[in-house]
């Protein structure tokens, strides 16, 4: 049986000098400053993760070339998933360019900065999307509860297309709140579909101050009962992590909150499930992991 593979399916690079990234503003002074392969190396030694998958975190191409740079000098970045205006008409060409870098796994809009909630349900935007299913590529899903309806009335029409929610679609539990039912059944539905997939990650950033393992327990159960582990994986969210707490203490909170399930549950939320989704196993050629491998069980 091959080694388990210990995953940070979420974690972000920037360089501020390249100049993109318009969300970061003196909000999130903490972190804005250059964080690089470098700057998350020793976390990754000190919890024995062997690969990371490294999301985009500006809405242009050069930022996600930037990525792919990065990951082709880098061996524990494993996947690569950046950013095509999806509406454009050119985009199944840049999908193509883009998909010549084997660590190139899909896309990310910026879905939550979108005022209008129902943009993804456009149709410039479904061809975008059907584009992306043509070429065994991703969807990460940067929502809030606002979007859960939609994107599941997307993924519905787009089964061949593997999607995965990021950061459990942002609950509100900010000062211990209830996330709600409008999050609780919009997930559930969602998790009715084979192709969708879930992170939990970001969970600290949205609970605030004084997050622990009790606060947070009802949203991973949640999540984990409506996807179950095959389809749940785990992500630091590093470094915006490091405005809410940091890398070691998030990997602490998320064994405990792990702590009842099998060896083998556990392993495919800490990586297998990562793995298979994305298509990082050794060996494997470009995109292959996407399809009925990638949305079984």
């Amino acid at each position: 049986m091959a080694p388990t593979r210990h995953i940070d399916a979420h974690q972000h690079f920037w360089q501020i000098a390249r100049g993109d990234y318009d969300w970061m503003t003196e909000d999130v002074a903490a972190i804005q400053h250059d964080s690089l392969p470098g700057d998350l190396a020793p976390h990754l030694q000190r919890h024995g993760i062997t690969g990371t998958v490294v999301v985009q975190a500006a809405a242009t191409v050069a930022e996600t070339e930037f990525l792919l740079s990065l990951a082709e000098e880098t061996d524990f970045i494993k996947g690569v998933v950046g950013w095509v205006n999806l509406t454009d008409a050119s985009a199944p060409g840049t999908l193509d360019r883009l998909a010549k870098f084997p660590k190139f796994k899909g896309v990310r809009p910026m879905l939550q900065d979108i005022e209008d909630t129902r943009w993804i349900a456009q149709p410039k935007v479904i061809a975008g999307l059907k584009a992306l299913a043509d070429r065994e590529l991703r969807l990460d899903a940067l929502i809030t509860p606002r979007h859960l309806d939609v994107l599941r009335e997307v993924a519905a029409s787009l089964p061949d297309l593997p999607i995965v929610i990021d950061h459990c679609a942002k609950p509100v539990i900010a000062a211990g709140a209830d996330p709600g039912d409008e999050w609780r059944q919009g997930l559930s539905r969602l998790a009715e579909l084979p192709n969708v997939f879930c992170k939990l990650s970001g969970l600290a950033n949205e609970a605030g101050p004084g997050w622990n393992a009790e606060r947070l327990r009802a949203v991973a159960e949640h999540v984990l009962d409506s996807f179950g582990p095959t389809r749940v994986m785990w992500g630091s969210d590093w470094p915006v992590l490091n405005l809410a707490g940091d890398y070691a203490a998030w990997r602490e909170v998320s064994e405990t909150l792990l702590g009842g399930l099998s060896a083998a549950d556990r392993a495919a939320v800490f990586g297998e499930t990562a793995s298979r989704f994305y298509g990082l196993d050794a060996g494997e050629s470009d995109h292959t992991a996407h399809g009925q491998s990638a949305v079984s069980g």
